[in-house]
Order: C-alpha cells, then sequence, then structure tokens
C-alpha cells in the first residue's frame, strides 16, 4: 500500500487565490478542489489511489526527478531528468485580483522537451465529488475533452492537438490518455478549465496566462521589506500563505487539504480547509510583519463581518467556511481508503461548534498590531467591544482550548492568557486611539486572568506553568508568553517553564505540543509539531539564548521539504504528517526569523 501513495513531502502547491492543487514530483496531480478550497475534489488520490482521482503529466524516460518553483513566484517546474534527454512541465493557476473581470477556473500544465527526445504520458482520470459522483467524457477534435457530471463540469484543452483515447477506469467514470513524444525545444499546453466553454486553445494564451501570472507574484514577492539573513525562505513562507488566502472574502484557511493523518494509520485526520480565527489573525500578523497590509486590511473586514453576525448566546465563532458560512458539518466518506490507509476520511470539521476563548486574544493582538499601521475604523471597534464584553461574562468558564481537544473541556493556561492578551491590547488601543470603552472594567478583568495564571496554573513543584490548574502536563503553547508580552523573557517562572519543556518535549529541534495520554480524548500518537518548534525558536531568542535559538532554527529549516514547505507535523523518521502546506507553521517561521535576524544584529 505505500507504494502506491507519493509521500506528503513529495509535492509543491499552486494556486489562484481561491483554492490550490498539489502537484507530485512524479507529475501527477493528486490534489484539487475546483473553484473553492473546501470544494468537492476533482482529483484526490492523495487520499485514495484507487478511486480519488488524479491528472497525470510526466516523462516516461526519466529518472530523476527535480522540482523547484521560478524565483519569487508560485509557478511550479517539475523537471525530469533523464540518461539521454531533460523533459519539464510547468504548472500554475492564474491568480485572481481585484482588477479580474471575470475569473476563470484554470489550471495550467505545459510539458516541453529541454534537451533530446522527451517522451510524456498525460492521463486525465477525474473523481467528481470526492469519487461519489459519475462522469462521462467526450472527445472534442481541435479542442481535448470534455467531463461532465451532476457534480460539474470541466474542459481540458491540449495545443497542438495530440491524439487522446478514452480509457475506462471503473471508477466513477473513463479517463483519458495520451502518449507525446516532443523533439528537443518543442512544447505541448495543456490547460483545465472548470465550467469552461467547449473552444480551442488560441495561439499564444498560455505564453499570456503565464506572463500575467509569472509577474503578478514577481511584483507580490517585491513588496517584502524583509532583507534578512533567511530571505528565500522566509519569502517562500510569505508566497505559501498568500496562496491560502481566498481573494473573494479575505478569509484564510489553515491548510488546502482535508485528512492528511498526524500518524499512519492514525484516526487524527481533520479538515483543514476553513478559515480559523486564531490562525487567520495570527498569519495577518506574519504578513505585516513583512509589509504585507492589504491582505491584513481584507482580513480586518472579513472579522468586522464576522463579529456582526455573531450570536448574542454563542458569540463568534471559532472557524468559519470561507465565505463566512458557520454551516461546516463534519462527515466520513468510508469509500476513501486514506492516505497510506490512513482512516477515517473527513470532509467538515465539528470543532466549529468548540468553545475556544483564546481567540479573543489573537483577534485583538492582531487589530493591535494592525491599527498601529492602518487605524482601524468605528464600526470595528464597536463590533469588538460588545465581543469583549461578551468575554467579560465567559472567560473564566471551562473550553475545549487551543489545541481542540475532544476530552473534557478544562479552564485552560493558554484561554486565560489570551484572556489577558484581549483586554490588554483592547485597553492600550482605547487609550492610544482616544476611543470610548470601559477601560477601567477591562484593565480589571484582565488583572483577574493574570492573576489566574500566576496564581492557578504555575506548579511549583514542577517549576513550570502546567496545561491547566491541577495538571502535570506541559504544553508548548506556553510558549508564547515573552512573545506576547505576558512575561518578560527572562522572568525566572518562564525560563523555568522554557527549561522543563526543553527538557520533557524537545528532541533535537522538533516540538511536542504535549505528552499523549488521553486527556485530549484521542489515544493514537502524533508527529512533533512545527507551529512549536518556531515557537521554541523565538521563546529562545527572545531569552537571549542565541547561539541555541540560531541551531534550533536551522535545524528546522532541513525538515521542509525540497521547495521550502512544511506540513503540521514531522513523524518519527522525519517525514512529513498533518495537512499540507499548514499557515500556522509558515507564520511562525516568519516570526521566528524576523525575530532571531533582528537579534543577531540584521
Amino acid at each position: 500500500m505505500p507504494d502506491r501513495y507519493l509521500p506528503i513531502e513529495e509535492h509543491g502547491v499552486i494556486g489562484d487565490l481561491r483554492t490550490t492543487a498539489l502537484v507530485g514530483t512524479d507529475g501527477t496531480v493528486d490534489w484539487y478542489c475546483p473553484a473553492r478550497f473546501d470544494a468537492p475534489s476533482l482529483f484526490a488520490s492523495l487520499l485514495d489511489a484507487d478511486r480519488g482521482g488524479s491528472f497525470r503529466l510526466s516523462a516516461r524516460t526519466a529518472s530523476r526527478p527535480k522540482q523547484l518553483y521560478l524565483p519569487d513566484t508560485n509557478i511550479l517546474l517539475t523537471r525530469f531528468l533523464g540518461r539521454d534527454a531533460v523533459g519539464e512541465v510547468v504548472d500554475f493557476m492564474v491568480p485572481e485580483t481585484s482588477s479580474t473581470a471575470a475569473p476563470r477556473d484554470l489550471l495550467v500544465r505545459r510539458a516541453r522537451a529541454v534537451r533530446g527526445r522527451a517522451e510524456f504520458t498525460l492521463d486525465c482520470s477525474p473523481a467528481f465529488d470526492y469519487g461519489r459522483a459519475r462522469h462521462e467524457v467526450h472527445l472534442v477534435d481541435g479542442v481535448g475533452a470534455v467531463f461532465t457530471s451532476p457534480a460539474g463540469r470541466f474542459v481540458l484543452r491540449v495545443k497542438p492537438p495530440v491524439h487522446l483515447k478514452v480509457v475506462e477506469r471503473g471508477r466513477g467514470g473513463p479517463g483519458v490518455v495520451a502518449e507525446l513524444a516532443l523533439e528537443d525545444g518543442e512544447q505541448v499546453d495543456v490547460v483545465l478549465e472548470w465550467r469552461g466553454e467547449v473552444h480551442p486553445l488560441k495561439d499564444g494564451e498560455v505564453d499570456e496566462l503565464f506572463e500575467t501570472t509569472n509577474d503578478y507574484w514577481q511584483r507580490w514577492s517585491a513588496k517584502s521589506r524583509y532583507r534578512g539573513r533567511w530571505r528565500e525562505v522566509v519569502q517562500r513562507s510569505a508566497l505559501t500563505l498568500k496562496l491560502l488566502v481566498y481573494h473573494p472574502t479575505g478569509a484564510l484557511v489553515a491548510a488546502p487539504t482535508t485528512s492528511l493523518p498526524e500518524a499512519l494509520g492514525g484516526s487524527r485526520n481533520w479538515d483543514y480547509r476553513y478559515s480559523w480565527l486564531r490562525d487567520a489573525a495570527f498569519t495577518t500578523y506574519g504578513l505585516m510583519r513583512l509589509g504585507y497590509l492589504d491582505e491584513a486590511s481584507a482580513f480586518m473586514d472579513w472579522v468586522q463581518r464576522r463579529c456582526e453576525a455573531a450570536d448574542a448566546e454563542r458569540d463568534v465563532m471559532i472557524m468559519y467556511a470561507v465565505d463566512g458560512s458557520e454551516h461546516i458539518p463534519e462527515q466520513v466518506l468510508d469509500h476513501l481508503e486514506g492516505y497510506r490507509g490512513s482512516r477515517p476520511v473527513r470532509i467538515g470539521n465539528n470543532a466549529v461548534g468548540q468553545r475556544q476563548l483564546d481567540v479573543y486574544g489573537e483577534l485583538m493582538d492582531s487589530v493591535y498590531l494592525f491599527n498601529r499601521e492602518v487605524p482601524i475604523s468605528w464600526d470595528l471597534w464597536s463590533t469588538l467591544s460588545r465581543r469583549l464584553d461578551w468575554l467579560a461574562d465567559n472567560w473564566d468558564t471551562p473550553d475545549e482550548g487551543v489545541w481542540e481537544v475532544r476530552g473534557p473541556r478544562q479552564r485552560f493556561t493558554y484561554s486565560a492568557l489570551m484572556t489577558w492578551v484581549a483586554y490588554d491590547r483592547a485597553v492600550r488601543l482605547a487609550r492610544s486611539r482616544g476611543l470610548p470603552a470601559p477601560t477601567e472594567r477591562w484593565r480589571r478583568l484582565g488583572a483577574k486572568a493574570y492573576r489566574f495564571v500566576q496564581e492557578e496554573c504555575w506548579d511549583p513543584e514542577l517549576g513550570a506553568y502546567t496545561m491547566y490548574p491541577g495538571s502535570r502536563t506541559l504544553d508548548a503553547s506556553l510558549l508564547v508568553m515573552p512573545l506576547v508580552k505576558f512575561s518578560g523573557p527572562t522572568d525566572p517562572r518562564f525560563l523555568s517553564t522554557l527549561d522543563r519543556i526543553g527538557d520533557t518535549l524537545v528532541a533535537d529541534s522538533l516540538v511536542s505540543r504535549y505528552a499523549i495520554d488521553g486527556h485530549d480524548g484521542l489515544d493514537d500518537d502524533e508527529g512533533t509539531f512545527n507551529l512549536c518548534s518556531f515557537w521554541y525558536v523565538e521563546a529562545l531568542t527572545r531569552a537571549g539564548r542565541l547561539r541555541e535559538a540560531r541551531l534550533t532554527f536551522e535545524k528546522m529549516l532541513t525538515y521542509a521539504n525540497h521547495l521550502g514547505l512544511y506540513a503540521e507535523e514531522i513523524g518519527p523518521a522525519g517525514e512529513a504528517l498533518g495537512n499540507f502546506p499548514q499557515a500556522f507553521t509558515h507564520l511562525a517561521l516568519i516570526s521566528a526569523a524576523v525575530n532571531l535576524d533582528r537579534a543577531l544584529g540584521g
């Protein structure tokens, strides 16, 4: 079974600011949800090699593939190196922008013989609606093929025309295949357009699409104000975060995939194709650090709409669909075997109904930081004030916490810590702008949350802050204490906690979020959390342990894949685990790099 699945880390990602596609080093698109991140998949062989559907374009004579991005872009090049020939496949999607009159859902692939005679295989075998809907295919002379299904349709255009052959797959419908023999310098363009019209590719059309895409990404990259030691990895993280923005609304997804496992064969398989307030707030902060204010402004507009629609009883949700919907019920797709047999495969996410009180702190921190660049509006301030009123009545109740436990609710230390952040930032913001607010009441509430952490969550015997009062469990989320100014970077209690985490949860540069002991409602194991590793780097940096911080950071860079991308976790053999690529990891990398570079004299 394992040989049927390309490792998670053997992928690149392309996108158009509404959705993405994963492209393997073998030239296969094995994950693609057309038009929108959380739409039903068209290609999902990453989750079921037989039933998921795939789109392969690869050189048959190659012995060694190599994958890279064109500089400062999200245009992916897969090079196939053979003994007598070199072939390349260039993959990209055309970004949606505010000036786009009518966005087209295009996935563009160009095969080219760079040296010698390169032979390629084209195999487009979709599986509509996660493989649940059957489809038909019709060949069209001079165009290519049209695939139709009750779940949608797409046109596959090929130029110059090649001999396509229909093949039965027996898993929902047929595919089309072709063998391409290209001489030195020859190329074939293949364009998939979701809901497209049936017409051939025009002369020079793909060249124009390529130039438009290349210019967009290079202009966007040029806006970064980071010039530090690790520019290349920081910029790749920024480009990855930008790919995870849903342009029509400004929402940002946690990751563009679902159900990639946190342990092979385990059940920690979740759908991350939604916008968590926490992740989006942190990511906005990461992009602001680099000077990307347009994305931050779009997120603030999205936040304002979510806050205005908040329910008086539940208040804001912890996560939303990219269009702002709260309806994302969790379902299990029993017909899919999962990545390397890791079941269940889930779509939707029941965590939407959880209570996670820390989101108010992350939200207010991002608003506070944004206001330092662009003054927030009165409307946003008014609705945020109402959210803080709700928090005042509920901050001291148990919740599921930052790690979304599916076990008993607790009064998590991190939730109380972020309650203090929420009121601290609100008071600072009100005073700096002269905004009307019950600042004295907010100050008292923040002080209560602060004392709760210091008096109830500190274990003097352990010499560390624990996950919740009475617990003996260390929690890597508490590495953020100096990052959010709760404690000074050399505060004795924090330094002791940092040492205990280092002794217990850290192996080399890899950091576990907590010890797996069943408290989170799941017995499965999991990998180390890349987010926590970069939090650890930043905590070491702020504590002045710069040699250790730099070594840890640069070791973590070696765990990225060949393109500089990270999944959520690292497995026991150094493999990528969890959904891919993950926004939280890349934003933490940016923050760690910026602060470490500054501390080193950058």
